[in-house]
C-alpha cells in the first residue's frame, strides 16, 4: 500500500472536488478510501449532485470504508429502497392532469437524504468536520449557486434536484435545481493556492449502439453529454493538480442497485490517485528545494 513519506507531507492545503453523475458517483467512495490510505485529510471539499451527497458525508467525518459499507447496505434491499422513495414522493397521479406538466414520481430531496444519509451527518454546514460546499443551479437567475452555510440538507438537496426526478428546492427566496446543469465538476471554485484533486464521474463516451434510447433514458443521457461538454470546456481554462476519471461510463445515472459493480469498476483509480498525489507532492518538494 502506497503511503506518503514524511518528506512528501503537503506544505499547502489539499482540496477535493467531487462531480455529479448519478449512481456513477458511488465511485467517489473509492477515491475517498485512497485518501484515507494515504493519510490525507482535505482542508476543503466541494461537490455537485451525487458528489455533494458523498462529499457531505465525508466532510462529516465518515471514512471511506464506512461510506462503502453504508452505501451498499442502504441499497441492498430493492423493496425497502423503493418503499423509502415512496415515503419521499411529493407527486400524485392526479398531477398528470394538472396543466399536463405534473409528475407523480417526483421526490423531495431533503426527505431522500434524511432516509439514506449516515446518522453521523449533521444538520448544519457549520457542524461538519471539514469545510464543505455544495453547488446548485439558480433556476431563474440561470447561474450557479454555492451553499456553504445554514441547513446542510437544504444545500445538498438543491445540488441534487434533478429536473423531473427531484423537486426543486426553495431557499433564501430563490428556486434551485441540480448543480450539474451549470458546474458538474466544481474544481474551479476551490482556492488557487490549494493542491486541487478532482474526481470526474460524468462517464465519458458509452459503448457503440444503434438503437434509439427510451425517452427517459434519452433525457438523462442528454444531460450526461451536456455535463461532459461543460467539464471539457472548463479543463481548457484550468486544470486541477490531480484529475481522476473512474471507468464508469457503462453505467446509467440511476443504476444505484449496481453499486457493487460501480465500485469494482472504479477500483483502478485507487492506486492511480495515490500515485498522482505522490507525484504532485514530489514535484512541489523538488521545486521547493
Amino acid at each position: 500500500m502506497l503511503q506518503l513519506s514524511q518528506d512528501l507531507k503537503p506544505d499547502r492545503q489539499i482540496a477535493i472536488a467531487l462531480g455529479g453523475g448519478g449512481a456513477r458517483g458511488l465511485a467517489h467512495i473509492v477515491a475517498i478510501e485512497a485518501l484515507d490510505e494515504l493519510g490525507v485529510r482535505p482542508s476543503q471539499i466541494i461537490g455537485t449532485s451525487m458528489g455533494a451527497i458523498i462529499g457531505a458525508a465525508y466532510a462529516a467525518g465518515v471514512p471511506g470504508a464506512a461510506l462503502r459499507t453504508h452505501a451498499l447496505a442502504a441499497l441492498k434491499d430493492r423493496t425497502k429502497v423503493l418503499a423509502r422513495l415512496l415515503e419521499a414522493r411529493v407527486g400524485k397521479m392526479s398531477d398528470l392532469f394538472v396543466r399536463g406538466l405534473g409528475n407523480p414520481v417526483l421526490v423531495d430531496g431533503e426527505k431522500v437524504l434524511d432516509l439514506f444519509w449516515p446518522e453521523a451527518v449533521p444538520d448544519l454546514f457549520a457542524d461538519l468536520a471539514i469545510p464543505f460546499s455544495a453547488v446548485a443551479a439558480d433556476y431563474y437567475a440561470r447561474c450557479e449557486a454555492v451553499f456553504d452555510r445554514g441547513s446542510l440538507v437544504t444545500g445538498v438537496a438543491a445540488s441534487m434536484a434533478i429536473p423531473g426526478l427531484v423537486r426543486p428546492v426553495l431557499a433564501n427566496g430563490r428556486v434551485y435545481v441540480d448543480g450539474g446543469i451549470v458546474n458538474p465538476l466544481p474544481f474551479d471554485l476551490l482556492p488557487d493556492d490549494a493542491l486541487v484533486i478532482a474526481v470526474d464521474v460524468t462517464g465519458g463516451p458509452a459503448s457503440e449502439g444503434t438503437e434509439a434510447p427510451e425517452p427517459f433514458e434519452a433525457l438523462l443521457g442528454a444531460a450526461q453529454i451536456m455535463q461532459g461538454a461543460i467539464v471539457e470546456q472548463k479543463l481548457r481554462a484550468r486544470r486541477p493538480a490531480v484529475l481522476v476519471r473512474p471507468r464508469v461510463g457503462g453505467f446509467h445515472a440511476l443504476d444505484f442497485f449496481r453499486g457493487k459493480a460501480i465500485l469494482q469498476a472504479a477500483e483502478p483509480i485507487r492506486e492511480e490517485l495515490k500515485r498522482a498525489i505522490a507525484a504532485a507532492l514530489a514535484g512541489e518538494v523538488s521545486a521547493a528545494r
